[in-house]
């Protein structure tokens, strides 16, 4: 212990304070520069620096008091039964169930609401409402979140957001001002206190009156609505880096189980962190000519309003050598201690792939090795012909793997990383099996739009515009590039700026014509995401989750008609009620294991249909 530095015991002392605090001894806290979030009782939260500064010191303690009082006072699964669908009320939902279970700790103990005044702090920094000029830009998750808060524990509204909550005080007093003493006089019952909250966001009209939130135990079959219950249980304390970090900017949805309860909630997050960079990116970017892609099915209601502001680019188009050699570096240096765990992995995927290519028998021949099945007969009767055995090649499909991966905003932080390592290490094990890869990224050019909804606001805003931002899809491998000239374009997902949001439906099938264009006998597209289609400007003027329903369209589509093996990999969200072959990971560490076991599956169904003479 003599020998212990400052930050080693403070380590201790906190990851001590909150097993305390959550009441669970099994807590683990872990440190890191990524986004602060939670999976259970495994908590990572920001590393101060090695001197301890007082602010940075309150900050981890604060987002380590709140994964911990969510881990004690919050019910994951009742919180999701009374969920209500529309993106803005849950993210209202959600923000008030947070305050409620911090006030218990806040109003118990001094040293905690201190801290969490800090979380706070940190949270409203980097929060829209900072810079509204007018009340129709101030997020009403954050203004209700704020107002809650001091209701319930007399804490003032942050210095920084007071100009905005000004704009909409007045209007939120009269319309639910009644309702914040009962949330106050509940704050100890959490069905009690959801009613009271889902009551408010009724008189606000965010949520329909159908929706009451006393049918918890309704008669509704469970068929559809269970399983999304329980992985939204889940991803209620897995998916807390973002509501943490940005939980007023809107990011409350994302670890929901509806797509379009991601939609406002996600991009308001990442709103905070790409604004500074958007433009430069916007205008610096090459344009490239699309190309041509396969039709959607005429029965998916989808549309785009413009195609000329989409790209599609190379990684090294992006940035310079220079930068791309700096980024790969970055990367490497992230995942050092998980390169070599998924190294493993994948030796055992080559051993697996290369034993199916390798190695067959044909028995009862006239000629060749002596099998040691038939040897008694041999020995009884040495004259007995079709005794032996001759080994073949086993017919192996001309194979390509397509690995497209979400470049949205919400993947930042390790999730990202990981995703980076493992198509890079993938890559390079199936190069050595004679299976081609493409790795392929997808997300958008701007925030809320870009130079596709400035045409449209030019065109006088037509009804139903269809898709409303730019994409761009990335090419960070080519099938028939070597890996090793394409190493270095995976640390292009290090960028800052570069992940915004997501429109996974035209992303399916911008990869999935590029594999129809291939000569390969066997086609595989896996798609890495952690979530719905996200696009607020799209969202935001045409049918509620247009994006989703295009997503289901597209997928049913492959998965009926195209040849073209389709599976998915979830990031702590259920990809499952999308995809028919598809697995959900809770934990990004899992993703390289997931990813081997997944083609390995495949190569083996394939096998097993065939059949081993």
């Amino acid at each position: 212990m003599a020998d212990q530095s400052p930050l080693d015991r403070f380590k201790q002392a906190l990851t001590g304070a909150s097993r305390a605090i959550a009441g669970d001894p099994e807590v683990e806290v872990a440190w890191s520069a990524d986004v602060p979030g939670s999976a259970g009782n495994r908590f990572r939260v920001p590393l101060p620096g090695r001197d301890l500064p007082a602010d940075q010191v309150t900050e981890a303690r604060g987002f380590a008091d709140s994964f911990a009082l969510k881990l004690r006072h919050h019910n994951a699964a009742l919180h999701a039964r009374s969920a209500p669908p529309e993106p803005i009320a849950r993210a209202c939902y959600d923000a008030i169930e947070q305050v409620r279970y911090e006030a218990l700790g806040a109003n118990r103990f001094g040293g905690i609401r201190a801290n969490l005044d800090a979380a706070t702090e940190l949270r409203t920094a980097g929060d829209k409402i900072v810079r509204a000029q007018n009340s129709a830009e101030v997020p009403l998750q954050t203004a209700l979140a704020l107002l809650v808060r001091e209701a319930l524990t007399g804490e003032a509204v942050p210095e920084r957001a007071r100009g905005g909550i000004e704009l909409v005080r007045d209007f939120l007093e009269e319309k639910v001002g009644g309702d914040f003493a009962g949330l106050a006089e509940t704050i100890a019952d959490q069905e009690a206190f959801q009613k009271l909250a889902l009551d408010m966001l009724r008189e606000l009209d965010l949520t329909r009156p159908t929706e009451a939130p006393d049918e918890t135990d309704s008669d509704e079959p469970d068929d559809e609505d269970g399983p999304d219950d329980e992985n939204e249980g889940e991803d209620e304390n897995q998916g807390e880096g973002d509501p943490q970090s940005a939980e007023m900017a809107g990011d409350m949805a994302e670890g929901e189980g509806e797509g379009e309860q991601s939609s406002d909630t996600e991009t308001d997050s990442e709103m905070s962190e790409g604004d500074a960079s958007d433009d430069a990116d916007a205008a610096n970017a090459p344009v490239r000519p699309n190309r041509p892609q396969a039709e959607v099915p005429a029965s998916v209601d989808y549309k785009a309003f413009t195609t000329r502001f989409d790209e599609e680019v190379a990684a090294p188009d992006l940035c310079d050598a220079e930068e791309l050699d700096r980024l790969r570096a970055y990367l490497d240096s992230q995942l050092t201690g998980l390169q070599g765990v998924v190294t493993r992995l994948a030796n055992r995927l080559q051993r697996r792939l290369m034993a199916q290519q390798n190695r067959s028998w044909d028995f009862d021949q006239e000629e060749g090795v002596l099998d040691a099945a038939r040897l008694s007969r041999v020995i009884v009767s040495p004259g007995t012909a079709l005794s032996y055995k001759v080994e073949r090649d086993v017919e192996f499909k001309d194979t390509i793997v397509t690995l497209l991966i979400d470049n949205s905003g919400s993947m930042r932080g390790r999730p990202i990383s990981i995703a980076a390592i493992s198509a890079d290490i993938l890559a390079r094990t199936l190069e050595r099996c004679g299976v081609k890869t493409e790795i392929l990224g997808f997300t958008t050019r701007a925030w809320k739009g870009g130079q596709s909804r400035e045409a449209w606001l030019a065109d006088g805003k037509p009804q139903n515009p269809g898709r409303l931002n730019d994409l761009r899809h990335i090419i960070y491998k080519q099938a028939d590039e070597p890996w090793r000239r394409a190493r270095r374009n995976l640390g292009l997902m290090m960028r800052e700026g570069l992940l915004k949001e997501n429109i996974d439906g035209e992303a399916l099938i911008w990869a999935h014509s590029r594999l129809l264009y291939r000569p390969e006998e066997r086609r595989i597209l896996m798609v890495i995401s952690d979530g719905a289609p996200v696009d607020d400007s799209t969202l935001s003027v045409n049918s509620a989750g247009y994006l989703e329903a295009h997503l289901r369209g597209v997928i049913e589509w492959i998965e009926k008609v195209s040849p073209v093996q389709l599976v998915a990999i979830g990031i702590g969200h259920d990809v499952t009620r999308y995809y028919r072959r598809a697995v959900t990971i809770m934990d990004v560490e899992q993703l390289g294991g997931t990813i081997m076991e997944q083609l390995a599956e495949l190569f083996e169904d394939e096998k097993g249909v065939k059949g081993r003479r």
